[in-house]
């Protein structure tokens, strides 16, 4: 994927918390002229602890990351640096996320199923206009956004639901919280009536959907 007109020099800063996907997404941006990944994040607390001590021109980040995620470590790079471009690398396409992306202050917003040439795409409009956004995602922006997993459950339930939607059972979830088995049951039991679900493979589906767990 040589490019046709050689980017002056771009220094990149990768997060991304699966090392295949991240060592994919690296030799795809490697093989653009004058592109170079300076280094790499498993999280969003390694991705800002990493920026104390390079400074590149481009940030690209997932969304989904465990301990600080995306969205929290897009807030806090555009205080701290808030002339940075950030660039959502993702493979959650809703108008949730992509709003919230853009509210914490990413200037662009890329699927992971993209094909390699709109990487390099969104790489010179990023630089170039200051914000790159394929058709599809310019459309969810326009889209309403749906209710938030905080919108429609506490944050027990939402505790709940994530060590359900990984397949624990009432009295594993129950022994990590502390709680009693019947308490996680009737808590189950609110969840699935709140989100009008009626069986765990659809408690995995919301879970999956609104960025609770990866699949």
């Amino acid at each position: 994927m040589q490019s046709a007109v050689p980017f002056k020099p771009l220094r990149i800063v990768l997060a991304d918390d699966h090392d295949l996907v991240r060592s994919g997404i690296k030799a795809l941006l490697t093989m653009i002229d004058g592109v170079e990944v300076i280094a790499e994040a498993r999280d969003g607390r390694e991705l800002l602890t990493l920026l104390e001590g390079v400074t590149p021109d481009l940030v690209m980040t997932d969304i989904s990351m465990p301990g600080m995620d995306g969205i929290a470590a897009i807030a806090e790079i555009h205080d701290r640096y808030p002339t940075l471009k950030v660039l959502v690398l993702s493979m959650y396409d809703t108008a949730d996320f992509v709003k919230r992306a853009m509210a914490s202050g990413a200037c662009g917003y890329l699927m992971k199923d993209a094909p390699p040439f709109e990487l390099e795409q969104a790489l010179r409009s990023v630089m170039t206009m200051g914000s790159y956004f394929s058709p599809a995602i310019a459309q969810r922006r326009m889209q309403p956004s749906e209710p938030t997993a905080h919108d429609e459950l506490t944050q027990r339930q939402i505790e709940i639901l994530k060590l359900i939607a990984r397949g624990r059972a009432s009295k594993e979830i129950a022994f990590e919280l502390g709680l009693s088995s019947k308490t996680v049951d009737v808590h189950r039991a609110r969840i699935m009536d709140r989100l009008r679900l009626n069986d765990i493979a659809s408690l995995t589906l919301y879970a999956v959907r609104k960025g609770l767990i990866q699949p």
